[in-house]
């Protein structure tokens, strides 16, 4: 009998159109955009529907909607009778990821992203950083040339056993990923504003902490696994100061890939716009089953697969 995890998407997975086939399809998933415009003071829906890619990628946009898709996705699922045994997200992912644990409500998780979105924005329109994804198993060499680079460069996304993202101030980044290309691997740079995941994210860090610390969060109703430790993520824990390091620490997703596998989970459904966590659970384990579902035609494509 298969084991079923639901992974909930990061940040640079937003496209115009997305999310509209769950609005429509389900009073759940409206609901969910609905409270998320209360808080918001826009129609998150409306930006979703019409706003061109230029608009969506502003991070104050971008990180509520690709929340609110994710949870439609997840309240869609579960009307269908689809259920999971434990939980994970991707950097933004968590947030959609301890909502569906039942660890914060819905009106909470978007006051929250509001802050984080706010506060990650102010500090790239003050920051001078970039991205690059690397595509080599070959971590220990990555982790080699940015330490010997000048500037401050560091791997922040360990993201499969053939992707690792590096970042930090632009020229440091750039003249690490110069060095890599120069090996004949492929170095190919984010359309980011700010190097997430570094110490050049401190700031938004500690404004993010400022505005969360007073918030409460229960206990998982399902187990999630965290981006910090790689792992099953304990509890009782200091969950405020964990998101706000969680802002300037690197994602381990690899390991989390592989926790959740040793501990038998074999289907991975992806809940929220794009694949590109469904394509990372395909480039790190063997011998399982990985999917996303982001409308309609997905959803009903993972039905016809006998997903439960």
């Amino acid at each position: 009998m298969s084991s079923t995890a639901f992974l909930f998407s990061g940040q640079g997975s937003q496209k115009p159109g997305m999310g509209v086939d769950f609005i429509e399809a389900s009073e759940n998933a409206k609901k969910i955009f609905d409270t998320a415009s209360d808080i918001l003071g826009f129609d998150l829906a409306e930006k979703c529907r019409t706003a061109d890619e230029t608009e969506l990628a502003q991070t104050v946009i971008s990180q509520p909607a690709i929340m609110a898709v994710s949870l439609a996705a997840y309240e869609t699922v579960k009307e269908k009778g689809i259920s999971a045994c434990a939980l994970a997200g991707h950097s933004l992912g968590e947030y959609a990821m301890m909502t569906a644990a039942g660890m914060i409500d819905v009106p909470d998780a978007f006051r929250i992203i509001k802050a984080r979105a706010a506060a990650m924005q102010k500090c790239a329109e003050n920051s001078d950083g970039a991205m690059y994804a690397v595509r080599s198993s070959d971590t220990a060499m990555i982790e080699k040339i940015c330490s010997e680079t000048e500037g401050y460069v560091v791997p922040v996304n360990y993201n499969s056993d053939s992707q690792t993202v590096i970042a930090g101030e632009s020229s440091a980044a750039e003249k690490a990923a110069a060095k890599i290309t120069e090996l004949g691997i492929r170095c190919v740079k984010l359309k980011v504003s700010a190097a997430f995941h570094s110490k050049l994210m401190q700031q938004a860090a500690d404004d993010f902490y400022d505005s969360i610390k007073d918030f409460g969060f229960r206990v998982p109703q399902i187990p999630v696994y965290s981006n910090i430790s790689g792992k099953l993520l304990e509890f009782p824990d200091d969950i405020p100061a964990r998101l706000a390091k969680h802002i300037v620490s690197p994602v381990m997703f690899t390991s989390q890939l592989h926790a959740m596998q040793e501990s038998g989970i074999d289907t991975f459904i992806e809940l929220g716009p794009g694949k590109v966590l469904t394509g990372l659970v395909k480039k790190t384990l063997t011998d399982v089953t990985a999917m996303n579902i982001e409308n309609s035609t997905t959803l009903e494509n993972a039905l016809e697969a006998g997903v439960k």
